[in-house]
């Protein structure tokens, strides 16, 4: 399995006609905007802001995908501060996704730690775990024309397709 996906576990899903959602914040090089679109397509999923979300309207879906670029370890401010808002749930079905500079198992598991945290403890159930390497400028890179140009590439979204598929095998 490839070093920038990590799937911790398999779970089989029956949703028959499944109504997802995406939260995403996407800015700068819209690289995780890219990786939302590929999933949203094969979940058949809208595509909110998280400043557009009524954190009430959250539960009228079965799926729910929270997504953003990794800013210091962690996903940006606004789904940080969206989870925060969420109302309980018990055991609503979600998914974190992401784009960053570096990528790893390791890497991935703290990168999604601190929203995973807000979610788990609103009661969501985190079914999965989606993250691929972005094009990043920030800071001194921009100097040396950033890193990982050109990602996320047809590779990266047609692993975020088959992550997307691998959440509705049984649907």
């Amino acid at each position: 399995m490839d070093q920038d996906f990590q799937k911790p576990k398999q779970m089989e899903r029956s949703f028959g006609k499944m109504k997802s959602i995406l939260i995403l914040y996407s800015y700068h090089h819209h690289n995780t905007e890219k990786i939302a679109t590929a999933i949203a397509q094969v979940l058949s999923a809208d595509i909110i802001l998280p400043k557009d979300v009524n954190p009430e309207s959250i539960q009228d879906y079965d799926l729910v995908g929270f997504g953003s670029g990794i800013y210091s370890a962690k996903h940006d401010e606004s789904l940080l501060k969206l989870a925060d808002r969420l109302p309980e749930v018990n055991n609503k079905d979600a998914f974190i996704f992401s784009t960053a500079g570096i990528t790893g198992k390791s890497k991935i598991s703290k990168d999604h730690s601190t929203l995973k945290d807000k979610l788990e403890s609103k009661g969501y159930t985190i079914i999965d775990e989606f993250q691929c390497k972005g094009f990043n400028t920030n800071s001194f890179l921009r100097l040396f024309g950033g890193m990982n140009k050109g990602r996320p590439n047809i590779e990266d979204l047609k692993r975020a397709e088959e992550f997307a598929k691998s959440m509705i095998l049984d649907s």
